[in-house]
Order: C-alpha cells, then sequence, then structure tokens
C-alpha cells in the first residue's frame, strides 16, 4: 500500500526519545500512533513528543477515568450476550408458543444470532477506527433495544428468526472494539490484568443468563426474557452514553490539535491521518476490506482464529445440550436446569481472576530477559493450560453424563471447559491486540470465524450426540481439541514472529 493509504503505526520509544519527553505517564511502554515514513524526523519527533505527554492521550487518562471507560465497554459487553443465554433454558416453552417441530428450527432460533454476530464487526470494527469507537458502541445498544422488542412481540418463528438476527448484527458492536478500547486506554505491560477485568463482567452474563432465563420463562413466559432484555440494554445506554468517552487516539488527535491553531503542521497531519486525502469511497473500502485482508494475508491471524472459533464453538454446543441433557437425564424443571449453567461461569471467572496476574508476570519476566523488549509471542504461554483444561473438561463432561452420574459431576465437567475457554480467549486476544496496529479489524476477524462456528456447532450437536452419546461426542470434540491446542499455541510461539514478519500489510 502505498505511503498516502499507510495505517498508524506502534513505535515503542527507546530511551533517546524519552528523554526528550520529560516523563510523561506510561512512557516506557506507551504506544502511539504517526503516519509512517517519516519525511521529517525533527518535526516527527515533536509531534511524537506532544502527544506523548498530552492530557487528552486515553494513556495518560487518570487512573478512575480509564476504569470508568472499561466498566461502560465491560457492562455492553454483559448485555450483549445475554440476548442468547436468557433465552436458552426457554427453549421448550419457545417450541410450544410458535409449535415447532423441527429440533434444527428451534436450534435456529438461539444459534441464528452468531451469524451476524460475526459479520457485524467486520463492518462495526473498521467504523469504530474511522469514527471512533464510542458512538458505534452506543448505537449498537440502542439498536439491540430495539430489536428485542421486535422478537418479544413477534408472531412467528419466521419473524423471531429474523429479529434475533438484527439483534446479532447490532450486538457485536462490543465485540468489535471492546477490546481495542483496552489497547486505547493501557500499555502492554498494563494491558493483561486489564483485558482480564474487562472479561470478568461479561463471564457473568452467560452464568446469571440462563438462571434468570429459566425461572422467567418458567413463571411468566419466554416472551418476558425479551422485555427483561430489552430494558437491561436501555439501562446499559443510560449509563453508558454520560460516561464513555472516546479513547481511539488518531481521532482525540486531531481534536488535540484542533485546539491549537498556532500548530498548523500538527493539525494538518493529524487531520490527513484518519481522513486521507483520497477518494471517499476507496476509503471506505479500504477500511472495510481490512479485516478480510487480514485474514487471507496474515497466517498468524487466521491461526489464532480458527482455534478460537473452535474453541467457542464447542462452547454454544454445550450450551444448547444443557436443556435437554438436565431435563430429560435428571428430571430437572426450566428454572433448575438454568442453574446448571453456573459451572462454565465459576470456570470462567476463575480464569479471568488468574490470568490476568499470571499473563503479566510471564509477559514482564519474558521481556525483560529480552532486553525490556516485548513481543506478543509472549503473550501465548498462559493459553498452554487452556488447550490442555478445554479436553479434559469436555471427557469429564462427556462421560459423567453419558454415565448418568450425579448432576455435579457434568457440571464440574463444564467449569473445567469454562476455565480453559477463557484461559484461551484472553492470550490470543492479547496478541492480536499486540500484533496489529487496527486492533478492532484483527479482533473483528477473529470474532467473525469464532460467530460463524457459533452458528454452524448447535445445528448438528443434537445429531451427533444422538448418534454418538455425549460421551463419544465430547470425546470426538476433546481429541480434536487436544490436537489444535498440542500445534497452534506451540507454532505461533516459536514462529509467530517469522509469520509476522512475512506479512505483507502493514496494519
Amino acid at each position: 500500500m502505498s505511503s498516502t493509504r499507510s495505517s498508524f503505526t506502534h513505535v515503542q520509544h527507546d530511551s533517546e526519545v524519552a528523554s526528550k519527553t520529560g516523563g510523561c505517564a506510561n512512557l516506557d511502554d506507551s504506544l502511539t500512533y504517526i503516519k509512517p515514513p517519516p519525511k521529517s524526523l525533527p518535526a516527527d519527533a515533536k509531534l511524537l513528543d506532544e502527544w506523548l505527554c498530552d492530557p487528552e492521550n486515553p494513556r495518560n487518562w487518570t487512573t478512575s477515568r480509564k476504569w470508568t471507560s472499561v466498566a461502560v465497554v465491560s457492562l455492553y459487553l454483559f448485555v450483549a450476550p445475554l440476548a442468547n443465554t436468557l433465552m436458552a433454558p426457554g427453549l421448550s416453552e419457545i417450541r410450544a408458543r410458535y409449535e415447532i417441530e423441527s429440533p434444527t428450527v428451534l436450534a435456529m432460533t438461539v444459534c441464528i444470532f452468531y451469524l451476524p454476530y460475526g459479520i457485524g464487526p467486520l463492518i462495526l470494527g473498521p467504523l469504530s477506527e474511522m469514527y471512533g469507537r464510542k458512538w458505534v458502541l452506543h448505537i449498537g445498544n440502542l439498536c439491540c433495544m430495539i430489536f428485542h422488542l421486535g422478537c418479544a412481540f413477534a408472531p412467528s418463528t419466521a419473524v423471531l428468526i429474523i429479529f434475533r438476527f438484527l439483534v446479532g448484527l447490532s450486538g457485536g458492536a462490543p465485540y468489535a472494539c471492546g477490546s481495542a478500547v483496552i489497547g486505547d486506554l493501557f500499555a502492554e505491560r498494563e494491558r493483561a490484568f486489564a483485558l482480564a477485568m474487562y472479561h470478568v463482567v461479561p463471564v457473568i452474563g452467560p452464568m446469571i443468563g440462563p438462571i434468570a432465563g429459566g425461572f422467567i420463562a418458567q413463571t411468566v413466559g419466554v416472551q418476558y426474557c425479551f422485555f427483561v432484555l430489552a430494558g437491561l440494554t436501555g439501562l446499559a445506554s443510560l449509563i453508558g452514553i454520560p460516561f464513555l468517552r472516546e479513547t481511539y487516539a488518531p481521532l482525540l488527535k486531531i481534536r488535540s490539535g484542533s485546539h491549537r491553531p498556532t500548530d498548523p503542521e500538527k493539525v494538518l497531519r493529524s487531520r490527513e491521518e484518519i481522513n486521507p486525502p483520497y477518494r471517499k469511497l476507496h476509503y471506505l473500502w479500504i477500511n472495510f476490506s481490512r479485516p478480510l485482508m487480514l485474514l487471507s494475508h496474515s497466517p498468524v491471524c487466521l491461526i489464532l482464529s480458527l482455534y478460537m472459533a473452535f474453541i467457542n464453538g464447542i462452547y454454544l454446543l454445550l450450551s444448547t445440550t444443557f436443556s435437554g441433557l438436565f431435563h430429560n437425564t435428571y428430571g430437572f424443571s426450566t428454572g433448575i436446569t438454568g442453574l446448571m449453567y453456573l459451572g462454565v461461569g465459576i470456570g470462567g471467572l476463575l480464569a479471568a481472576a488468574c490470568i490476568g496476574t499470571f499473563s503479566t508476570v510471564v509477559y514482564n519476566r519474558l521481556a525483560d530477559k529480552n532486553g525490556g523488549v516485548g513481543e506478543p509471542e509472549m503473550r501465548i504461554p498462559p493459553m498452554f493450560f487452556g488447550a490442555v483444561c478445554v479436553p479434559i473438561g469436555l471427557f469429564w463432561f462427556g462421560w459423567s453424563a453419558q454415565a448418568e452420574m450425579q448432576w455435579i459431576m457434568p457440571v464440574i465437567g463444564t467449569g473445567i471447559f469454562g476455565f480453559g475457554l477463557i484461559t484461551t480467549f484472553l492470550p490470543i486476544e492479547l496478541y492480536l491486540i499486540d500484533s496489529f496496529n487496527y486492533a478492532a479489524s484483527a479482533l473483528s476477524a477473529a470474532f467473525m470465524f469464532r460467530s460463524l462456528l457459533g452458528f454452524a456447532f448447535p445445528l448438528f450437536g443434537g445429531q451427533m450426540f444422538t448418534a454418538l452419546g455425549f460421551g463419544g461426542g465430547s470425546s470426538l470434540l476433546g481429541g480434536v481439541a487436544i490436537l489444535l491446542g498440542i500445534f497452534f499455541p506451540i507454532y505461533i510461539y516459536y514462529r509467530g514472529a517469522t509469520l509476522r514478519a512475512k506479512s505483507d500489510l502493514n496494519f
């Protein structure tokens, strides 16, 4: 790509640059955006130094302001997946209400949510890199509220599926740019802990959603699940709109420069960075095609996206089987069946609580051994634990359910799996944020695969468990997880830098 189309390049500053800046917050680890290639080194250094010390730089915000932004984005990420987990225990009520006979159509009412969930970030992620993160998050959440009401009043299965599709399309906003907000706010050595804490609240959603949804569907009807979802998304917007501030650095550089008319060079350069002087349609095409370009031109992005998608597909497959398993095998009511989702949630919470500190310690030690320079591959070691826990949890869940052991046994298996799920996801997201300048596009590309498999797995899951049993089906998935879990993390850890160097994209 030509220099006019160049993306913002991450620049880690050495001690010489640090000495010129006067000691700004997070200086040693801060990554800042400039437009390469620099044609005037003194001018670029001046602009760089000014932005490092600028109070509008999100890296220089106060701790309370940073964590307020994290809390708001976490709230949006909490209510988005509730659209699926809250209604999952009420599938039997949906079947009765709409007189659905086909198990595939019934599964479609749940998993159709994930098809647009992966498509939406392909648009929303680049939009956040063109116009900022804030309003992409706000508008997506408000649209979710409207479409939840559409689901509540849907007169037929087809209309319900259409509105569920639209909920998924708009609900992908926090996944498209939520983790990128963490990258905007925190330097590399702080980022792991912040991202882990960011994922604590979304982990609670899949744990609380099925419990609440089960009792709501059982007592007042599944329609009220959608009313509750509309109310929660509306409440999230009431909190988020006043408190969430823009974090995207190039947009903030424009605003910062516009307040300094005495420095016209900085104003001009900043405006050219985010609004290049070529045709608008071409500019849109470059931004919207970026996630797909990353998948097709970056092997490391493709490999990690596929692995994340496979693990997420298994999770959603298990989620859709809980209702039938605990209702038919153990005789639980709809409300009590919702409690069985606690295993995955508790396992995920434990992982989020542990992985942030552990990942930070590992990354800092490896960076110190590397002369103080961190590399994205230093995010991978915690992923080894997740790659082991995933198949263990699957085997435990499948064979305890097959033997109809006491109900707590399959729940423990799902807890082990939930621990592996989060311990796998967090290192992958950190790796993508560290590796690519356009973090939202990279995460959107990964989330596309993740959602597509999340849509596909439940469609064949029922038939697979019917044919192989819970033990055989879980063993099949666990065997594939072992093969992928051994190969992908080790390969990326040792060969990731080489793969990134061979990429022909400056993303």
